[in-house]
């Protein structure tokens, strides 16, 4: 294939090929030469295109494909236009002396039309260029229309519409005869030469003047008889037609008429006449509709009106929205007015009705919900309802009237009822698509759209009642505040005109109806509404037979009120379920005996009644059956079974009570019967068992029922089949933008759609995806369809040997019916048996013997060769289930072999269709196809039948089939692919593209081999690169095809390849193809182009929007996208299409896709992204009250708020126009995300000074910072909205920008930060949240923000803080109001949820606070040891600390309660179902008990704030719980558990506090044990350390610890499930704050156990203190028990910890018990602060142990310790410790000095076990393995250091572990290191100190030595640097010690010795000045040490400098030298010093 890439045709290469590689290899020449001309440079062209034209036109001749024709045809014309175009001419000539020749045969077909199609793109391309050669042209084509068959009058019209295209005015002279020619291509009876003549003429009435003035009503008529008999895109075309035709006659210009003389402009009445005129009368002329209308038939066919439907939609879009919104009115009365009464033909049966009023709806819906913006919306709304009035005063008149005319008047009222339907149905869908935004609408009184609707709840036509309760339900779903009030004022009616049949029927519609809303309203309604429904529906059905004038009315309103309670839900039904249960028992007879004395008694209209209260009965119970699932326990499926075999029994005798009372019963009986097969369906088949022969007996039956004439197999059999097959049926089933009423035209003729009047119960259920109401089918179908379903449930479940009795039945009445009864009965049976095939495989049965198999099998074949294709489909379906369910090879392979048989001899298209799919879907359910004989017989078969040009159908379906044997066979096909390609490769370029169905079924072929291909097309191999190359051109082909669903296969195709192998597929050309079609028509095609988006962005979302804008640049003018990538990018592009777009699956991908674009490059285009959310939002934000309320101080902001109020006013410069509510929804989500991506991104994001530099440096850059302002006016602007989701969404992203930049500096205000600027923005966001009218989710979610914005800190100034903390004060007094003053609008839970917000944000208020106060309080008491002048500092600092926690404190009382009492209600709940008895009967003090599941979510949400902040309050009190207002009494009421819902008169005794503080203490104790115990894994981390910070507090104060400490389980109990938390949560800071808990318990337990000495020692007086009982664990014995042990408990989770962090502390990692030391390592920060918290806790550890216990507990700790200092020993520089290290000997020095270590009875055992330690420390020196150690000395050293100084002395001096100790500091003395040495001497100061001789003289013995001489070795060697320099000075410091502690007689050596070597130091006056900095410090030091020294020992001193006269003067001369010096510089040195020193003490001092 790379031959062909080259400018001229490769000839000999192309010789070499066979027929069909030449094929391919011209295509791909001519793609390749299509790219490359216009990129060639004009000379090269012409130098070549001599021989170029001569290849190009010797292509005609070589009989071309379609797509080659035109490819061929590209490049001709884009050749004349680049080269030279003088030899054009003879290449015209040539094409119409091919056109002209002679040959009809059909070989020589393909040249004429690719002579055709040349003529066509060169006028195209050349247009007035070819000079007046266009008449001969078009005269010579146009001759060719006469005698062309279908495929070239095709070409002919595609050709022309190019040729005018391309000649534009010039044409003019042959516009008639072109008109003339598409007049009889627009009825031809192929269905592609219509839409091709449709776009030939669209074209003509660009420059036509004709079309649209003197010919217009020809045009229409014409227009009209093409819809007759058409299909989908013909009607597609045609509408387009007319609509552009319309719309041009509506708005032409006079100026461009006036040309001719006889143009007239026709006015908008006349032309929407003209339409209407086609609606009404269709295709014919006046004059025989007239003839028509004598003989009172319909002669309108469907698709004309469906096609004319349409041209409205294209009229109205194509004159535009804002056209629309001055011209509403007009339409909507000329479109309501098809449906009135001055047309009654249109409407004169129920089904024409039906089908008249979905176009009407549809018409509506298109223009009003597509093309106007909210605010024209409601406009539109109000135009609606004023209509709604006119029609109700019609009808009250003539209702009012009492005289004789009324029987005229009636008409009236039955005509008005359909346009009533259509408005109040239009009215609910605008209102519902409104949401809260319609909230104005609704409060103007002026309009009265509640009147209005409730008005004609009372209308006499029972659809205008059922019009008007749904659109009360959609209503109620928009605007959620107004079920309640909806629901009173219809049950109030309804209550007070019960003798009204209307009153009955339509308020009980509205009532359900509102009740099926309900689940769509989050906040639910009050419990009690379920009580007053459930009343008045019992008062109903009681009452009913009270008056026989309404007791159908009654019985029917009863049940249906109870059906539709059901829908509330197991939570609020089982209040009511023993009442409904009552009901359903009465309402059947108890035996068969009262049912035959039934059935004697009675007449009809009493049946009537029984039948209707029965199917209602059956109804409800189904639908609680369906709703709450939940209730549905055994106990109750007992209760409802009695009246089952009644009901059944009834059924069987219906046929006769029908026979005995005639008519009037059919209807009811049907509707009886189609509920109970509904709800037999939905119950186990086991409970009725013993009925299932009568059942089927009625199933049978129904199937083959003589009088049922409707025939349903497009209701029935979609659902049984695969949905893969159902594309075959393209045009059909496909789901369209037209499909509501496009639906009609698959039906037949005898049945309308569904509609709301068949079924009232579907009033209440939720209306099917895609639809805006329920549309339920006639009863002679839903029972068809119930029964299909129940047959599948039954048989599925009947013993084998009754399968095969029923079957054969079924297989009789097949061949008994005749003709069209026939074909019915089998549909109904074959449905029946699809059914039962699909639940036996569900339910994994088996079918049973041979004999069942054989009339199955019979069944099935029969119905694959029906006639009927939907049924072929549905039979081969159940053909794979056949093979499923027997799952025996053999009967599989014989199944195939009868399908080859029938394929090999059968002629008949029915059949070749049929059994080609059996085979494609044999194996769907059996995991694939297993052998290769089958596989290739299969595939040999389907290639035969794909090739058979004769039928397109056997074509499509062999194709279809084959690409489901290709999906099915997996690897085993990669045999069969390259045959399988070139043969798909070969039809797409030869098959005609007039049949789009075969194109398709190749386009899934080519999907298939791409999937069976996958990653393997990456490879680099010739033959795979050819496959790819293949399939590439397979994609291309198809992408050329005019058909919209191939289009979409072959962008499925290129998906896949780019999956596969990115790189080989072009990404800029496929992005132009996904531009090109985002805006399709075709629902499908926009479904394929935004899956390929969504999955393109994934991987290179910037590629993808770059090639997209550069694309729309370069574009020609031929591409106009309806929308403007040009000026928003893709990403724009994408949000407005989102807006317009009404398909749920699309709006999902739209989103997904810009999400995915987002997280990619977001943060790269920043500003870009923010603009977009920006105009997105402020499109349609009321600027008034923006401009009103942002007060920013900058001026730049207020400069924007102008910019924006002037561009708001000019429209068009807008890129969003009026975005619907969830488009802003969406972008204000779109911010948030934003926001998080920026935060992964980097720091500059949040730091505006970081961020200012980085963007002065590079002006690219952006950071969000930088766009603070329009993030808040976002907020701000989604805060205030209408629409209360978008005001959620407002508020979110005003948290998460309050959260993320709370803590970012303002660099030009220090000490402030950037937020504070926007204060005011803030608080007026807020405000309205906290309205009286606003829902409580919104004001539970400003709740939130108010605690964030006040615990952020942003506001310092309390005034300021006052604006929003008032708001929280407004929502707490509501709070205390208490359930009085909740609001009736919503479900209680809504007020619990509210309430809970509200305590959690003071809570949250509370929290920060406390911590605040408590920072300030510590920054104090630091600043305090700092300076002196402490006050002023102090006072800034705390000021708001303290006012914030005054704020707070006015009214903590209150709070403290409320929360108390919050806590006890979540206490209540999370108690397990076992103790739902003990619950407080009327619920908690926030939750009522009905609505406890619905509260639950709530508390969850809020508690653990709560109970921290209540712990907090607790500790401030100190457990005091005394308040003088109120005494003890009240306080202690919301605490304890018992007395909660009692009045405080019928206790019995007040509580002591001490109880009261017990309950409290065992509360909140209980709750933390309960969720720390297992926290859900969805738990909130908050949560856990909220939890965690509560038990902190709490165990601060003594009085808790007193009870934990003095109950040992509890402790036990606490550090089990701290320990388990530790285990189950990795984050370190929550096992932080778990360690610190463990401490506070064992501080508990510590001081227990001293309180429990002091007061035995106190007992028992210190006399007899050796017989005091032992305190501690371990008593006598030493013994701890696992599980009761608090020591064990606690070494347990120490252990974790430790052996967490450093596995190597493991013995049974390490392989022995022996310490083998790796490598030292060094911790992460957090990873040391767990393991120094641990160390701490386990050094307290033998506190609370006896003597005896200590013992046993020590060995463990030592090791823990001395492990944890060995592993973690790293070197640092400067010295310093690894904070692991200074925690271990903390904690080693806290062992070593415990008092169990004198104790006389532990004495000896920890005297022994101390030394082991000792000597394992030692051994940390020693070489492991012979590789010395990488240990740091000095922490070993300081190890050593802390045993020496803190055990007894009996421990150390052993003589052998002495001089192993002593031997480690003669080392260390000796290193090289400075820093080891400076260690060594500190240490070796502190042991010369020591007191105890025994202990520091033989150290002195042994290194004073050493230490003088190696000082003695420094006079030599000056110290270099400061480090020398301090070793020097330490080495000094360590002999003055040691001369204070000599002995006298030993002093005066030691000072001799020490004497010289000072003076040795010291410089005279001229070296002091260049000297180094470190002799200088040398001298100083040395200068200061001997002024000391002199004094103190003056006779020794006198004595050395008598004995050398040299030192003497050294000495005097540096001190004169430095005296001036000296008093200079000492006092600041004095000064710095102690600040220093102390804090490396306070680090270092473990001595």
């Amino acid at each position: 294939m790379e031959l062909a890439h080259s400018l001229l045709l490769n000839e000999e290469a192309y010789n070499q090929l066979g027929e069909f590689q030449k094929a391919e290899f011209i295509f791909e020449w001519l793609r390749f030469l299509e790219k490359l001309l216009p990129v060639t440079s004009r000379a090269d062209v012409r130098e070549k295109q001599k021989k170029l034209a001569e290849q190009l036109i010797s292509l005609l001749n070589s009989s071309p494909g379609p797509p080659t024709r035109r490819l061929i045809a590209k490049n001709l014309a884009t050749l004349y236009s680049i080269g030279d175009t003088f030899s054009v001419y003879q290449t015209v000539d040539k094409c119409n002396e091919l056109i002209r020749s002679k040959d009809d045969s059909p070989s020589y077909l393909p040249t004429k039309l690719a002579a055709v199609v040349c003529l066509g793109y060169l006028y195209k391309k050349l247009g007035r260029i070819l000079g007046n050669s266009f008449t001969d042209t078009i005269g010579n084509v146009l001759k060719a229309v006469k005698n062309a068959e279908s495929q070239g009058r095709y070409e002919i019209m595609l050709s022309l519409q190019n040729i005018l295209n391309g000649l534009g005015a010039a044409a003019t002279p042959c516009h008639r005869d072109i008109y003339k020619a598409a007049r009889s291509c627009l009825t031809d009876r192929s269905m592609a030469v219509r839409c091709a003549a449709a776009k030939c003429l669209l074209e003509l009435q660009k420059e036509a003047v004709f079309m649209w003035s003197t010919d217009l009503d020809s045009v229409a008529t014409l227009c009209f008889k093409s819809f007759d008999g058409s299909n989908y895109n013909v009607r597609i075309a045609v509408s387009k037609l007319l609509g552009a035709v319309l719309a041009r006659a509506v708005t032409c210009k006079q100026a461009t008429a006036s040309a001719r003389q006889n143009v007239r402009k026709i006015s908008l009445d006349e032309a929407m006449e003209l339409l209407g005129t086609g609606f009404l009368r269709g295709s014919s002329g006046f004059l025989r509709a007239g003839g028509d209308l004598l003989k009172g038939i319909s002669s309108v066919s469907r698709d004309i009106r469906v096609g004319v439907t349409q041209a409205y939609v294209v009229f109205v879009s194509t004159l535009g929205g804002q056209w629309l919104e001055r011209n509403f009115s007009a339409l909507l009365s000329h479109i309501l007015d098809l449906v009135s009464q001055s047309h009654p033909k249109a409407i004169q049966t129920q089904m024409d009705a039906i089908c008249c009023r979905r176009c009407v709806s549809f018409i509506l819906r298109a223009t009003v919900g597509g093309l106007l913006g909210e605010k024209a919306q409601i406009a539109a709304a109000k135009e609606i309802c004023q209509a709604i009035w006119k029609l109700k005063k019609v009808v009250d008149v003539v209702m009012s009237d009492g005289n004789l005319e009324t029987r005229i008047g009636t008409t009236d009222v039955t005509a008005s009822q359909h346009v009533l339907v259509c408005v109040l149905h239009e009215l609910g869908s605008l209102i519902h698509g409104l949401g809260t935004t319609a909230a104005p609408l609704l409060q103007d009184s002026s309009t009265g759209v509640l009147d209005a609707v409730i008005s004609v709840i009372l209308h006499p036509s029972i659809s205008v009642r059922l019009a008007a309760a749904w659109c009360l339900r959609c209503i109620a779903v928009a605007l959620p505040s107004y079920v309640s009030p909806l629901l009173d004022r219809c049950i109030e009616r309804l209550s007070a005109l019960k003798s009204s049949p209307e009153a009955v029927t339509g308020y009980s519609f509205a009532v359900a109806a509102l009740l099926g809303a309900v689940k769509h309203c989050p906040l639910g309604i009050p419990h009690g509404k379920g009580k007053v429904i459930m009343t008045v529906a019992e008062d109903l059905l009681c009452s009913a037979s009270q008056n026989s004038r309404i007791s159908i009315q009654r019985t029917q309103a009863g049940w249906l009120l109870v059906a539709s309670l059901m829908t509330l839900g197991p939570a609020v039904v089982q209040h009511y379920l023993p009442r409904m249960l009552l009901l359903w028992k009465c309402v059947f007879p108890l035996s068969p005996k009262d049912l035959e004395t039934e059935r004697s008694r009675g007449d009809a209209f009493t049946w009537q009644v029984t039948l209707e209260g029965r199917a209602g009965a059956l109804c409800a119970i189904k639908t609680f059956v369906s709703y709450c699932g939940g209730l549905l326990t055994d106990e109750v499926i007992q209760r409802l079974l009695p009246p089952l075999p009644c009901a059944v029994d009834l059924l069987t005798r219906l046929p006769l009570i029908h026979k005995m009372y005639g008519n009037a019963l059919k209807t009811p009986a049907m509707t009886y019967r189609h509920r109970l097969y509904e709800l037999l369906a939905l119950l186990p088949p086991k409970t009725y068992e013993e009925r299932f022969c009568a059942i089927l007996q009625e199933l049978v039956a129904d199937f083959t029922a003589t009088d049922n004439q409707m025939a349903a197999s497009t209701f029935l059999l979609p659902p049984l089949c695969h949905q893969d097959d159902l594309l075959l049926l393209s045009p059909f089933l496909q789901e369209t933008d037209h499909r509501f009423i496009e639906e009609q035209l698959l039906l037949g003729s005898n049945i309308a759609g569904g509609s709301l009047e068949y079924d009232p119960y579907s009033v209440y259920e939720k209306a099917a995806e895609g639809d805006s109401v329920p549309k339920p089918l006639p009863p002679a179908l839903s029972v068809i369809s119930a029964a299909v379903r129940l047959f599948g449930v039954i048989f599925s479940h009947v013993a084998e040997s009754q399968r095969l009795q029923v079957l054969d039945k079924l297989l009789m009445s097949i061949k008994q019916s005749k003709g069209a009864r026939q074909q019915m009965v089998q549909l109904n049976i074959v449905s029946a048996f699809s059914s039962f095939l699909k639940h036996l495989a569900n339910c994994k049965g088996s079918l049973g013997p041979e004999e069942v198999r054989r009339p199955a099998l019979t069944l099935v074949m029969g119905a694959l060769e029906s006639n009927n294709p939907l049924l072929r489909c549905a039979a081969a379906e159940s053909l794979a289930r056949l093979a499923q369910v027997v799952a025996d090879s053999a009967f599989t392979a014989g199944l195939a072999q009868v399908s080859f048989d029938k394929l090999k001899s059968a002629r008949d298209v029915v059949s070749r269709t049929g059994h080609s799919l059996a085979l494609g879907s044999l194996y769907r359910y059996l995991g694939g196809i297993g052998s290769t004989q089958h596989l290739n017989a299969c595939v040999g078969i389907l290639y035969t039948l794909s090739q058979d040009n004769t039928s397109p159908d056997v074509q499509t379906w062999a194709l279809h089939s084959l690409s489901l044997i290709i999906d099915s066979a997996g690897p085993l096909y990669h045999v069969h692919v390259e045959p399988t390609l070139s043969l798909v490769v070969m039809l797409l370029l030869t098959v005609p593209p007039a049949y789009a169905e075969v194109h398709q079924s190749l386009g899934r072929c080519l999907n298939a081999l791409i999937a069976t291909l996958g990653p393997e097309l990456q490879g680099s191999k010739t033959a795979v690169s050819a496959l790819r190359t293949s399939c590439l051109l397979g994609c291309a082909v198809m992408q050329d095809n005019p058909d919209c669903l191939v289009q979409a296969q072959a962008i499925s195709c290129l998906q896949q390849l780019h999956m596969f192998a990115p790189r080989h597929v072009n990404l800029s050309s496929l992005v132009s193809c996904l531009c090109m079609n985002l805006c399709s028509s075709y629902l499908l095609l926009r479904r394929a182009v935004l899956a390929c988006l969504r999955q393109l962005v994934q991987r290179e979302a910037a590629e993808v929007s770059e090639h997209a804008v550069t694309f729309v640049k370069d574009c020609r003018e031929d591409f106009t996208p309806d929308i403007n990538i040009r000026e928003v990018g893709l990403e724009g592009a994408l949000l407005s299409l989102l807006d317009k777009e009404l398909d749920q699956r699309l709006c999902q991908d739209i989103k997904e896709t810009l999400s995915h674009m987002l997280t990619s490059v977001a943060v790269e285009k920043l500003s870009f992204w923010l603009k977009l959310c920006k105009d997105v939002l402020a499109a349609s934000a009321d600027f008034t009250s923006v401009a009103s309320v942002d007060t920013t101080q900058e001026e730049e902001g207020a400069k924007e708020d102008d910019d924006v109020l002037t561009s708001e006013s000019d429209e068009r410069s807008h890129p969003f126009t009026n975005p619907k509510w969830s488009t802003r929804v969406f972008a204000a989500e779109c911010v948030c995300k934003i926001i998080s991506h920026c935060e992964n991104a980097g720091r500059a994001h949040f730091d505006i000074t970081l961020a200012q530099e980085r963007k002065q440096r590079d002006s690219r850059d952006d950071f969000l910072v930088l766009h603070l302002a329009d993030l808040i006016r976002m907020a701000f602007m989604a805060a205030t909205d209408h629409s209360d989701q978008l005001r959620l969404s407002g508020l979110q992203t005003l948290l998460v920008v309050v959260r993320r930049f709370a803590s970012v500096p303002e660099p030009e205000f220090p000490g402030h930060v950037i937020l504070e600027q926007y204060q005011a923005n803030v608080g007026a966001a807020l405000r309205p949240a906290f309205a009286p009218e606003t829902p409580p989710d919104v004001t539970a979610k400003a709740c939130q923000v108010c605690s964030a914005w006040i615990a952020s800190g942003v506001v310092s100034d309390l005034n300021d803080l006052r604006r929003v903390h008032q708001l929280l004060i407004s929502s707490l007094t509501k709070v205390q109001a208490g359930k009085e003053a909740q609001s009736q609008l919503y479900n209680e839970s809504a007020s619990t949820m509210e309430i809970l917000a509200v305590l959690k944000a003071w809570a949250e208020v509370y929290i920060v606070a406390v911590e605040r106060e408590k920072k300030q309080s510590d920054e104090h008491k630091q600043t305090l040891t700092v300076t002196n002048s402490t006050d002023e500092s102090y006072r800034d600092l705390t000021s708001s600390a303290d006012g914030l926690l005054d704020l707070v404190q006015a009214d903590l009382g209150t709070l403290s309660k409320l929360w108390l009492a919050a806590l006890q209600d979540f206490a209540l709940l999370t108690l397990p179902s076992e103790y739902a008895s003990q619950l407080p009967v009327e619920g908690g003090a926030f939750y009522t008990a009905e609505t406890i599941e619905n509260a639950r979510p709530h508390y969850h949400n809020s508690w653990a704030l709560i109970l921290y902040a209540t712990a907090l309050w607790l500790t401030s009190t100190g457990f005091l719980m005394v308040d003088p207002d109120e005494g003890v009494t009240n306080l202690s009421r919301p605490v304890t558990p018992t007395t909660m819902c009692q009045d405080s008169s019928s206790r019995a005794a007040v509580k002591s506090p001490e109880d009261v503080n017990t309950d409290i203490f065992h509360l909140i104790l209980g709750i933390s044990v309960e969720f720390l115990c297992s926290p859900r894994s969805d738990a909130a981390m908050e949560n856990i350390t909220a939890c965690l910070h509560a038990l902190q507090a709490f165990l601060d104060v003594p009085w808790p610890r007193s009870k934990i400490g003095g109950d040992q389980e509890l402790g036990v109990e606490l550090l089990n499930v701290l320990h388990r938390l530790i285990l189950t949560r990795e984050s370190p800071d929550i096992q932080l704050a778990t360690l610190e808990v463990v401490r506070q318990i064992l501080f508990a337990a510590q001081e227990h156990v001293r309180e429990k000495r002091r007061s035995a020692e106190v007992d028992d007086g210190a006399a007899e203190k050796e017989t005091l009982p032992e305190f501690g664990e371990g008593k006598d014995t030493g013994g701890l028990v696992p599980g009761k042990s608090l020591v064990f408990a606690t070494l347990e989770l120490c252990v974790c910890i430790l052996v967490r962090q450093l596995p190597q502390l493991n013995p049974k990692v390490t392989g022995s018990p022996a310490i083998k030391a790796g490598k030292p390592q060094l911790l992460s920060e957090s990873g040391s602060r767990l393991v120094s918290a641990a160390l701490v806790i386990l050094s307290d550890i033998p506190s609370v142990c006896s003597p005896e216990g200590s013992v046993s507990v020590l060995p463990t700790i030592l090791y823990l310790i001395i492990g944890v200092l060995r592993e973690t020993a790293v070197k640092l520089p400067d010295g310093q410790l690894p904070l692991t290290v200074a925690a271990s000997l903390q904690a080693l020095k806290g062992i070593l000095s415990s008092p169990m270590a004198r104790a006389e009875k532990s004495r000896t055992a920890w005297t022994e076990l101390l030394r082991s330690a000792l000597v394992t420390v030692l051994d940390c020196w020693d070489p492991v393995d012979g590789a010395q150690q990488e240990l740091d000395e000095v922490n070993l050293l300081t190890a050593l250091t802390v045993f020496i100084l803190s055990t007894s002395p009996e421990v150390t001096t052993i003589e052998c572990l002495q001089k192993r100790c002593i031997e480690k500091f003669k080392i260390a003395l000796d290193s090289k290191d400075p820093v080891v040495q400076l260690k060594c001497y500190q240490l070796l100061l502190s042991i010369f100190q020591y007191p105890k001789r025994a202990i520091s003289y033989p150290y002195i013995h042994s290194l004073a030595p050493s230490i003088m001489r190696k000082l003695q070795e420094t006079e030599k060697t000056k110290p270099e640097n400061s480090a020398e320099l301090q070793v020097i000075q330490e080495g000094i410091k360590v002999v003055a010690a040691l001369i204070a502690i000599a002995e006298e007689e030993h002093r005066a050596y030691l000072v001799a010795c020490l004497l010289p070597l000072l003076i040795s130091f010291l410089l005279d006056e001229n070296s002091l000045g260049s000297a180094t900095n470190s002799a200088r410090n040398l001298h100083e030091f040395a200068l200061q040490n001997v002024m000391q020294i002199g004094p103190q020992y003056s006779s020794v001193f006198k004595k050395v400098m008598a004995s050398s006269p040299t030192m003497k003067a050294r000495l005097e001369s540096a001190i004169k030298g430095n005296q001036e010096s000296i008093k200079v510089k000492t006092t600041p040195k004095h000064a710095k010093n102690p600040g220093k020193s102390s804090s490396i003490q306070l680090k270092t001092n473990f001595l």
